[in-house]
């Protein structure tokens, strides 16, 4: 079987493994490639079954997204050698922080093959506390999700459905992602409405709500939100660049 590697295309974030003595600082996502959620989720109309995908957690266990049933999950797939990744990063350790617990859970799975040591070094040289560590090093989880880049996060319901998803990076912490994340927490239903002063558009398979682009801000072509792309071509991955 042909091994699956990862291209990178886009931006990158500094390199954040040449320091030590404590937590390395992120420079902050900008608003213009981390729009609000409702300028960025794509919401659908019916909850989507989502694929059997299988990981390990940091000590090695093996689970499956079956074990987070009962929970409202964040998933996020990213890499440690994904520019916007690294930079949200710190956002969903914040997110966790906020409304983690026995209802919510942010589900961060990276997909480095190197192995659950660079993510280990990233938690510790970021000073990511509250986010578990999970790794699906065969890159598998990130192909039946229907990944096409990183990062991409999915947000699935208490029977394990895909609600709805979002492509790019994205201030998790921010007021109004907390809002919109709340507000589905709060309705129990297995819908997200969009916030006040929001226009929606129908898409033929989903719900996506418009964008709204920042004044001033350049809207680009096609995605509008910066991201890496996966790639099946032969290489390696060894950790951050």
């Amino acid at each position: 079987m042909a091994a699956v590697a990862f291209a990178v295309v886009g931006y990158f974030g500094p390199t954040l493994f040449a320091g030590r003595g404590g937590p390395t600082p992120i420079p902050p996502l900008s608003s213009a490639s981390a729009p609000s959620p409702e300028s960025a989720f794509s919401i659908l109309d019916r909850p989507r079954e989502v694929p059997a995908v299988h990981f390990e957690d940091a000590e090695g266990r093996s689970l499956s997204l079956a074990d987070f049933r009962g929970k409202v999950v964040l998933l996020n797939l990213w890499a440690t050698w994904c520019g916007p990744c690294r930079r949200e990063m710190p956002t969903l350790d914040r997110l966790q922080a906020r409304l983690g617990g026995p209802e919510f859970e942010v589900l961060a799975l990276s997909i480095d093959r190197a192995g659950i040591d660079v993510v280990r070094n990233f938690y510790r040289e970021v000073g990511v506390e509250r986010l578990a560590m999970y790794i699906d090093a065969s890159g598998k989880a990130a192909r039946a999700l229907g990944a096409l880049g990183l990062p991409t996060t999915l947000l699935i319901d208490q029977e394990g459905r895909e609600i709805g998803r979002l492509i790019g990076p994205a201030e998790w912490d921010a007021a109004e992602m907390v809002a919109f994340l709340r507000r589905y927490l709060a309705s129990k239903s297995g819908a997200v409405s969009p916030g006040a002063g929001t226009r929606s558009t129908r898409h033929p398979a989903d719900r996506r709500v418009a964008a709204r682009a920042p004044r001033g801000a350049a809207r680009p072509k096609g995605l509008a939100l910066p991201v890496t792309r996966l790639t099946t071509s032969p290489a390696s991955n060894g950790g951050a660049s």
